[in-house]
């Protein structure tokens, strides 16, 4: 079982032929770049360099696909906003049956058993943005200067104003004199 050679690739090449698959284990590499996020013309991750394998292996009624993508993707730091990379490495393993129409059915995917073509795109875009962690920012200093500054100083205006112009709640006032 050699993989096959590794594939630049636009999105048409991420569609595979089920039917015409004759091994019982199928190897495919891809090299994802910045036209295949291009393409997708999603928000969340704007650009990548992802190096993508595929072990397809043949099942009596189904198919079991592992992917395994490697490598980096471009995203918004959430506290400056300027791009910044983030590392990816992921594995998803999917279960592929043939069946009358495409659908997708809990962990399993059916396609139309009379095209036979999975398309991968979605699955691959996916897997990558759920290995994405929910909270990303730049290492400490890495930030853009100039947005952080505005950010730390528009969040001191807003709670000094907020503290200084609220009248306490008197079933709070209390609690304040506890605090040394």
């Amino acid at each position: 079982m050699q993989p096959k050679s590794v594939i630049m690739c636009s999105l048409e090449c991420l569609k595979v032929d089920l039917k015409g698959l004759t091994d019982h284990e199928t190897s495919l590499v891809f090299d994802l770049d910045d036209a295949f996020f291009g393409a997708l013309d999603e928000v969340d991750v704007k650009r990548g360099s992802l190096h993508v394998s595929v072990s397809i292996r043949k099942a009596s009624g189904f198919f079991d696909i592992l992917i395994h993508a490697a490598g980096t993707v471009i995203i918004a730091c959430d506290r400056c906003l300027d791009d910044m990379e983030q590392p990816v490495d992921t594995e998803t393993r999917q279960i592929v049956r043939l069946g009358s129409e495409n659908s997708e059915d809990g962990d399993t995917i059916v396609v139309a058993e009379d095209e036979g073509i999975l398309d991968m795109t979605w699955i691959i875009y996916e897997s990558v943005a759920l290995a994405i962690p929910i909270r990303h920012v730049h290492a400490p200093g890495k930030c853009n200067t100039a947005m952080a500054n505005v950010l730390e100083e528009l969040s001191a205006d807003r709670s000094s104003d907020e503290e200084s112009n609220q009248a306490i709640d008197p079933r709070w006032e209390k609690l304040l004199k506890l605090k040394v």
